[in-house]
């Protein structure tokens, strides 16, 4: 006579080959999980990249688009609206024009970083349009004084917002041509 098998005894057998088939898919499940936050997290740690740097066009004279900086001073600001662009590595790139009251003009080709609120001298324009390349051109803090008001008022009033860029290029040079700077950070 044959014996009956035990009742559950096939599953127990089947068990210990679930339980590592469960285990498997649940550390699968978990990396899965983590690998999006540990390349996020990459991201972040990334060293930032700034992209390279071409030169514009000479700024057209009649396009130009006056900004007021407070207090005023005995120099008139202007961006090239044609030379402004946003770039993917946080940078705002333009083509700034000062003129004093004596009649003077000087040309520059800056880039303004938001999140760590720094200015960059790329280029200085001459006279015949075309551009020499800074011989200084790092990074440097924009310092909140007179000397250094239109950095300040391009940042604060028209690039950028809570450490980010304030909207793509054609959002900001829409705002410095109807001259509606960004409300004062909190409001």
């Amino acid at each position: 006579m044959q014996k009956k098998p035990e009742a559950g005894a096939c599953c127990r057998k089947s068990l210990p080959v679930m339980a590592i088939a469960l285990l498997a898919l649940l550390s699968g499940s978990a990396i899965a999980q983590i690998q999006p936050q540990n390349e996020e997290e990459s991201d972040k740690t990334k060293p930032w990249q700034e992209l390279a740097v071409e030169l514009p066009a000479a700024p057209d004279a009649n396009a130009l688009l006056h900004f007021e900086i407070t207090p005023n001073t005995s120099q008139r600001f202007h961006i090239d609206p044609k030379a402004l662009t946003v770039g993917t590595d946080g940078v705002v790139r333009y083509t700034l024009v000062a003129q004093s009251s004596a009649g003077a003009t000087s040309t520059s080709y800056e880039g303004l970083r938001c999140q760590t609120f720094e200015k960059k001298l790329y280029a200085f324009g001459r006279p015949d349009g075309s551009w020499s390349r800074a011989k200084r051109d790092e990074w440097q803090p924009i310092v909140k004084n007179a000397a250094n008001r239109q950095h300040v008022t391009l940042a604060q009033d028209y690039f950028c917002r809570d450490g980010q860029i304030a909207g793509k290029a054609s959002v900001i040079v829409d705002r410095i041509r109807n001259r509606r700077p960004l409300p004062i950070s909190g409001n």
